[in-house]
């Protein structure tokens, strides 16, 4: 699998209304669904460890794939969560979001019938650039579709 994100958006027919809200870019629900994805896909994105899916792609993922309020790592549903924040919705220091990107890689290799839509974690509230968190996938397995220019 090399289908990699764009930084525009995917372009359907389906109304705005039906439009999945991601820094950067936007992915339809539609496409996401229908995207070269073996079974259903797993929605990674960032949040804190509080589990409080308030805003951005953690929104999405609380409100479309299933992630669990209160529950700010790991999987639950179709989705995956890596902690970018602490409990007090401040922002992890690097080594600490690497941790946890570690294991959701462990998890990924674990479950290689799974395929992980990968979102531009970090790299929005939690204010660091895609240079600074992108090196973190660099050993992201094929059935990780990571955003554009973070698969080297």
């Amino acid at each position: 699998m090399t289908h990699l994100l764009s930084t525009d958006f995917y372009h359907c027919d389906t109304q705005r209304r039906a439009m999945i809200s991601l820094p950067d870019h936007f992915v339809c629900q539609k496409c996401l669904d229908t995207i070269a994805f073996d079974g259903e896909p797993v929605f990674v994105f960032g949040s804190n460890l509080a589990g409080i899916h308030g805003a951005g792609a953690a929104k999405q993922a609380h409100e479309d794939f299933g992630a669990v309020w209160g529950r700010g790592a790991g999987s639950a549903g179709r989705s995956y969560a890596i902690p970018t924040k602490d409990r007090s919705i401040k922002t992890l220091p690097l080594p600490a979001i690497w941790l946890h990107v570690r294991e959701f890689l462990d998890y990924a290799k674990a479950h290689p019938a799974k395929t992980f839509f990968v979102t531009r974690i970090g790299c929005g509230l939690a204010g660091y650039s895609e240079t600074e968190i992108a090196p973190f996938f660099a050993a992201a397995p094929d059935n990780c579709v990571l955003p554009e220019g973070w698969r080297k």
